[in-house]
């Protein structure tokens, strides 16, 4: 067994490789636990997320280490998110990016230690990235980070998630709840980069809006997966929204009025941008990853369009 996986240093890695690659794992780790470390790594998902972070990075003057630092622990926290997720006391899913759940082989307390250890890492290499930027940066960049994932934003959406069963099922509830848990970490991936980047407050406002747009939009694409798609297809467990009476904006306003909002939002987001684009055209790839998005989008929704006609039929 090796005593690393790499050396403890920046990850100028591919970013599948990085993944799996910038969490060292010590010779003296306990068997039990590295098995489920490496299962973790071995699956890092589609990676969509650091590639926009590392883009957005090296488009406000990071170096390449630094915006690979930056991406890598972005999607240590987003992993780490799912894996208490997933958790029995949670959401009680069976499957995550097309294979089981961490804590149906590893236990709870194998998946609870696997996604400390994800966040720890990621922190390190949070302030690894941050600190190549004056202090004044640095310290709004980590205060960001905070509000991101602390009580302001992706634990209290988690929070109101669980407790969902107890407030009002509207469509106002669940974009609220949605603003909490997606929309914050698509905020790091969007913002985070930039302000560490110095970029000006007019820029910040706008990437924030973009962030809103595209993070309501994701969450109503894995809401309508829940409600239209098989495991195989979704490459997760669904249908546990009803089961669990957890906020899906499809149950609140109907599969319609979801891809009615989704369209929206795609509007809005592509007018913000445009904005964005006019000020810094180096951030021109955003149009690209908002195409991609839109291919998925349109894969996912193509029964709920379908719905769609049938009722105004």
């Amino acid at each position: 067994m090796a005593t690393t996986r790499y050396s403890d240093a920046s990850c100028p890695l591919p970013f599948a490789e990085a993944f799996g690659a910038c969490l060292p794992l010590p010779a003296t780790l306990d068997p039990h636990f590295e098995e489920a470390l490496r299962y973790v790594l071995d699956n890092p998902g589609s990676l969509v997320r650091p590639r926009m972070v590392f883009q957005m990075a090296i488009a406000y003057g990071l170096d390449e280490a630094r915006a690979k630092d930056l991406a890598v622990a972005l999607e240590y926290f987003h992993t780490a998110s799912l894996l208490f997720d997933d958790l029995p006391c949670m959401d009680n899913a069976s499957e995550r990016r097309g294979v089981p759940c961490v804590h149906l082989g590893y236990g709870e307390a194998g998946a609870i230690l696997t996604a400390l250890a994800l966040i720890n890492r990621a922190y390190a290499l949070s302030w690894k990235a941050a600190s190549g930027s004056p202090p004044g940066l640095q310290a709004q960049a980590l205060a960001y980070l905070e509000e991101c994932l602390g009580v302001n934003g992706l634990l209290n959406g988690q929070s109101l998630d669980l407790h969902y069963a107890t407030l009002p099922h509207s469509r106002e509830t669940t974009e609220s709840i949605a603003r909490g848990k997606t929309v914050s970490l698509i905020r790091l991936t969007l913002v985070l980069p930039a302000m560490l980047g110095g970029a000006a407050a007019r820029e910040i406002q706008l990437l924030e809006r973009i962030a809103m747009y595209w993070g309501l939009s994701y969450q109503i694409v894995d809401d309508l997966k829940d409600v239209l798609q098989s495991a195989a297809e979704a490459g997760k467990t669904v249908a546990h929204d009803a089961l669990l009476d957890r906020p899906n904006i499809a149950a609140a306003v109907g599969v319609p009025g979801a891809v009615e909002r989704l369209t929206r939002f795609l509007h809005l987001g592509d007018r913000t941008l445009g904005h964005m684009l006019a000020s810094r055209a180096s951030l021109a790839f955003l149009g690209k990853l908002r195409n991609d998005l839109q291919a998925e989008l349109v894969r996912v929704t193509r029964n709920a369009s379908e719905m769609t006609l049938g009722a105004h039929a």
